[in-house]
């Protein structure tokens, strides 16, 4: 199987290991505007690098590209693909409908892991748009990898990342950007737990959490929660509460 991956950040290249260890017959190029990027990116696999603008055509092609480039992507490259064009690259509907624009007689599935590659292996969510032989064995190879693969539609998907990314996103800086330096002793269960999931958020690309505010909704409704509560008396901040739980 050959196999093109274009972008070789972090989705790209833990999408190449997590199937380069169940397909023996894998042959794994990679792509990127950062050629410096893309050769350490193929080392990782035995692999090999190719120029954007390469003819050459492969049996799949990955899109893992940031979330803005992700649809002109697929317009780029699904043309390459003899037999399948998946993507990894977070969002469900807009890759789905290019690659059913650009890529309509060949296999056709979004992926999307729900975790950065160091928490690897975990959920992979699903779309399968159009599949085939070729798309189940890059399943099976998600799964034989550790993950716990999970269909869905585009929309169920592209939904519920406006609460697990967008709105968790924000809720998470919202309480990094107002809170205090404190003494460690002063911690309590529930800041420690908000200070270490601002660590684990902020310990990423910026860029990354800009394109999932960017995407999907939601800082704007956690925005106005808190002023809720912020503009709350006693008796609406209890209501309030019991509306959280």
């Amino acid at each position: 199987m050959k196999l093109l991956v274009v972008g070789a950040g972090e989705m790209g290249r833990w999408f190449a290991r997590s199937v380069d260890s169940s397909v023996s017959d894998l042959d794994v190029a990679f792509t990127d505007l950062d050629e410096e990027a893309a050769r350490a990116a193929a080392e990782g696999v035995d692999g090999r690098t190719v120029e954007s603008e390469t003819g050459e055509s492969f049996d799949v092609i990955c899109i893992a590209v940031p979330l803005p480039a992700a649809a002109d992507a697929i317009a780029e490259y699904a043309a390459r693909a003899t037999e399948a064009v998946v993507d990894v690259s977070g969002a469900m509907a807009d890759p789905i409908s290019a690659m059913a624009e650009h890529a309509p007689e060949v296999e056709r599935v979004s992926f999307h892991p729900l975790f950065s590659a160091t928490n690897a292996p975990g959920n992979v969510a699903v779309v399968a748009d159009h599949v085939g032989p070729v798309t189940d064995r890059l399943r099976d190879a998600l799964e034989a990898a550790g993950n716990d693969v999970f269909e869905t539609t585009a929309d169920e998907h592209d939904e519920a990342m406006e609460t697990v990314q967008a709105r968790a996103h924000a809720a998470v800086l919202a309480f990094g950007l107002a809170a205090d330096d404190v003494d460690d002793a002063f911690a309590t269960p529930i800041s420690e737990g908000l200070f270490d999931l601002l660590e684990q958020v902020t310990d990423g690309d910026p860029r990354v959490y800009a394109d999932i505010q960017d995407a999907f909704d939601g800082a704007d409704d956690v925005a106005a929660a808190a002023a809720q509560l912020a503009d709350a008396d006693r008796e609406t901040f209890q209501r309030l509460y019991e509306d959280a739980r």
